[in-house]
């Protein structure tokens, strides 16, 4: 690797804690290309061919189809079993812990957002192509049960069938964007990200129904005590079972796992899912389900997010590591390098940005994007796992160089 010429520019304090070894740290496989001092990009901002730039980073056509399907026989179902004031009545209460759930989401996933196609296509998968699966389910057990069996109803549903059905129709959609999107599900925070869509997908339309049926046989009062349980309560609860899955799947994808290496965690994800859901639903079941919420669900839920604090802090961390690579050729600063690897370095940059003339936030909202971006993809090219991404660096290499010229262009 080339060093380059020590820098006269004097340094500033790093506004960075110091290192630390996180247990979610995974070895490289491959020690990565040797990367070129960085010349004048030929135009400002140059783009990748379309083509490569969705390769690996969008849901195959063959699902949408699927989820377009799907969403038409569910809908149709909602319409004739439940009836269009209820649905819409449901429907308007479910958004309001979708929208909770979806901040919460954007949160986890502000490091490096994932691509808004496969952002909606996890979310439409657990809305209406996981919830068809279910339903399907559901109309088995009525043909060979029967619709009055008590036992269907008390135990069946929802200790076994509940957590087993739903958790593998969720996680499917999550295998299949680990199977179609390998360039944009680089680790563990994608993993949980997909998996709390799908689940947070799920969640919504599986609360059109609860909130329709509750205000059909009981009124605003039935339908306040089910929004409170599952709107107040609960809004999570599919996100964090799903998680779990997503999880897995994000474990292999930083070791740069196939289809069939993948195939063990995904299982073993979701085994993880079921147990939490199956929990869960026997804890409404079997036991005082508000004693149980607060003496085991809300710690479950606090540990959930210390594990996500955790991951978020490995994000930073490999960040860092990578572009402290690209510094060291020169692309970047050692003061840039503590700036991208921090939120703290972030804000006071975009601070920073929006004091200069004309206000330029939106660039330095590129340059962080782009140089978190150029991170992930020197991870993809170290663990072998992405073809593109040496084309994916020479792109975006240019374009944080561009990106800083016009920074402090006058």
């Amino acid at each position: 690797m080339t060093h380059p010429a020590p820098s006269s520019e004097p340094s500033r304090p790093s506004l960075t804690p110091p290192p630390f070894h996180s247990p979610f740290e995974q070895p490289d496989v491959a020690p990565g290309a040797v990367i070129p001092r960085p010349e004048a990009p030929a135009h400002p901002f140059p783009q990748r061919s379309p083509s490569v730039a969705r390769a690996g980073r969008s849901a195959p056509l063959w699902v949408l189809g699927i989820v377009v399907l799907v969403a038409v026989a569910v809908v149709g179902y909602f319409l004739n079993a439940i009836g269009p004031a209820a649905s819409l009545i449901g429907m308007i209460l479910a958004l309001v812990p979708l929208a909770v759930v979806l901040m919460a989401v954007r949160l986890i996933d502000r490091w490096e957002p994932e691509p808004v196609g496969l952002v909606v296509a996890a979310l439409a998968w657990g809305a209406f192509v996981a919830i068809g699966m279910t339903l399907g389910f559901d109309l088995l057990l009525l043909w060979a049960f029967g619709p009055d069996s008590a036992f269907v109803a008390d135990v069946v549903s929802p200790v076994l069938q509940a957590p087993i059905v739903e958790e593998i129709a969720k996680g499917l959609g999550v295998y299949i964007i680990f199977l179609s999107a390998r360039r944009a599900f680089d680790g563990p925070v994608d993993g949980i990200v997909y998996g709390a869509l799908v689940g947070a997908g799920f969640a919504f339309t599986e609360n059109i129904q609860y909130f329709a049926l509750s205000f059909i046989e009981g009124g605003a009062a039935d339908t306040t005590a089910t929004f409170f349980v599952r709107g107040i309560l609960s809004p999570f609860a599919h996100v964090m079972f799903t998680s779990v899955t997503g999880f897995a799947l994000g474990l292999a994808a930083r070791r740069g796992a196939r289809a069939g290496s993948a195939l063990g965690p995904w299982l073993l994800g979701m085994a993880g899912a079921i147990v939490l859901h199956a929990f869960w639903n026997g804890s409404a079941v079997f036991g005082d389900f508000f004693a149980l919420y607060l003496t085991l669900q809300v710690p479950l839920f606090v540990l959930f997010i210390l594990g996500l604090i955790a991951l978020r802090r490995e994000e930073a961390r490999l960040t860092r590591t990578r572009l402290a690579e690209y510094a060291e050729a020169g692309w970047f600063t050692e003061q840039e390098v503590d700036m991208l690897a921090t939120g703290r370095g972030r804000k006071a940059a975009l601070d920073w940005a929006c004091s200069l003339r004309g206000d330029r936030t939106d660039l330095m909202r590129g340059f962080i994007a782009d140089a978190t971006a150029l991170a992930a993809a020197r991870q993809r090219a170290i663990s072998g796992r992405d073809p593109h991404a040496a084309q994916d660096e020479q792109v975006l290499l240019q374009r944080t160089t561009a990106a800083r010229a016009a920074m402090f262009a006058p």
